[in-house]
């Protein structure tokens, strides 16, 4: 009989969980629960969702092996009973944004230390912000790990603090993990927790290796940061860029050779099979086309339909879209800005243009500073949930100007844990046809993405 594993994917939105079979990848269950919303939430909640989905699709009873992919930095605060100190602080929590500032006036090599320097959304600028702003909960810190070593390790059901694993890929965003020599910068973490405390952290796994297991002897691999399990479950290859459009937009490439990005615009991160990831994020995606519906009334699909009656470039209408900040660029004060409005061109069709070029013109920008660190492209894949939207991909292939590879609409993330899985289950990493890939090819509008840039450059200091 064919061994079946479980992949999880724990989003800051919902937790999704698919049930394969190791070696066909045939579909078996899934299920998906919400999560809380905001920048910071308890991590119990986390758990409460988890719990259902694995009740939805039967429970692990008959599964060999599960990985837990999660969203990326957040800060899981332990005392020396494994008890939670505060909220999680989530990756899209801004308010360390100074605090990250000042790690990297005080360590001027960071990004040479650990590929990046850091951004707000890193977990050492939150550790940082927890030493400076609750100073008692920051003396009572006996542990910190990111949201999928914590679920990982409740899933184990350990209560013990040094059983805590983490995994190279989701250990590279916390801004104390080198991954070339994939070992934790001490310096760092000690100088942003301004404490020589002793403080635990997650030990790192190797990426197919299983480091605890449930109680009824399931196998627990290490998981992934979610962007590296996306990665994994799309089934990237090297030269692949893989522009992911979610609540946060991602775009990221597999690459054999480490980024040092002092900027900061490029995170020098770890794959999830022995490779690097550097990526560039926004903090603006699909965020921007659910504000689009609301303003104008629409579902996802009529957004789509309106934005292709419009012509490129909104007929004028240029959008930056930094609704809630942003990170690349670096502006975490930010908000969004709608320029060029006439009379004639205040359309709805117009602004639903804008909307969707807005969002995919911050990840040309992101497209555009892999290209300066080296990393050559052969290929865009387009994922997440804003890929579902034909019109959003027509529009990405105008704006990119390359041709853009759409995979069947799937839970890549939690595909990817789930190939993580079987990678553990089988000894080798599997290679699943999960359906057709769509190729669109349009023609180029530069001049649009020219128009966003002359805006973005403009409001720098706004």
């Amino acid at each position: 009989m064919e061994k079946l594993i479980a992949g999880v994917d724990s989003s800051t939105q919902s937790v999704k969980i698919v049930v394969r079979k190791a070696n066909s990848g045939e579909l078996v269950a899934q299920a998906k629960a919400p999560h809380p919303d905001g920048t910071e939430v308890d991590p119990e909640s986390w758990w409460q969702a988890l719990q259902k989905v694995i009740n939805e699709v039967g429970g692990l009873e008959n599964i060999s092996v599960i990985s837990i992919a999660g969203q990326q930095h957040g800060m899981v605060a332990l005392d020396k009973n494994g008890q939670v100190i505060r909220p999680a602080l989530l990756w899209n929590d801004t308010r360390s944004a100074s605090d990250a500032s000042d790690l990297n006036s005080e360590i001027p090599e960071i990004s040479n230390e650990v590929g990046s320097a850091l951004v707000a959304s890193f977990t050492a600028s939150k550790v940082r912000w927890l030493a400076k702003n609750e100073i008692q909960n920051s003396q009572k810190v006996a542990a910190i790990c990111l949201p999928h070593d914590y679920l990982s390790w409740r899933l184990s059901g350990s209560t013990d603090i040094n059983d805590l694993v983490t995994d190279r890929s989701d250990a590279s965003g916390t801004g104390y993990f080198d991954g070339v020599k994939n070992i934790y910068v001490e310096k760092i973490f000690k100088l942003a927790h301004l404490s020589e405390n002793s403080v635990y952290l997650p030990k790192v796994l190797s990426a197919n290796e299983s480091g605890l297991k449930t109680k009824n002897g399931t196998l627990i691999g290490p998981g992934a940061g979610d962007n590296a399990a996306a990665a994994l479950g799309v089934g990237a290859q090297l030269g692949d860029v893989v522009v992911s459009l979610g609540t946060s937009g991602t775009a990221f490439s597999v690459s054999k050779t480490p980024t040092f990005d002092p900027s900061g615009e490029v995170a020098g991160f770890s794959d999830a099979t022995g490779n690097f990831l550097p990526l560039v994020c926004t903090l603006n995606a699909t965020r921007i086309l659910d504000s689009a519906n609301d303003i104008l009334g629409t579902t996802f699909d009529e957004l789509g339909q309106l934005a292709l009656s419009a012509n490129p470039g909104a007929d004028g209408l240029t959008l930056l879209p930094y609704f809630e900040g942003e990170r690349t660029p670096n502006r975490p004060n930010a908000t969004g800005v709608l320029s060029g409005l006439t009379l004639a061109n205040s359309t709805r069709s117009n602004i639903a243009r804008a909307m969707i070029e807005g969002m995919l013109c911050g990840m040309v920008d992101a497209i555009s500073s892999l290209e300066k660190e080296g990393v050559a492209i052969k290929r865009v894949l387009l994922v997440g949930g804003g890929a579902k939207s034909e019109a959003v991909a027509k529009i990405a292939s105008q704006l990119f100007g390359k041709e853009v590879l759409v995979p069947q609409p799937g839970e890549y993330v939690a595909d990817g844990a789930a190939k993580q899985a079987a990678w553990i289950a089988t000894g080798k990493i599997p290679n699943w046809k999960l359906g057709e890939i769509k190729s669109y090819k349009e023609k180029a509008t530069p001049e649009v993405v020219s128009k966003y840039r002359t805006l973005r450059d403009r409001t720098e200091n706004w």
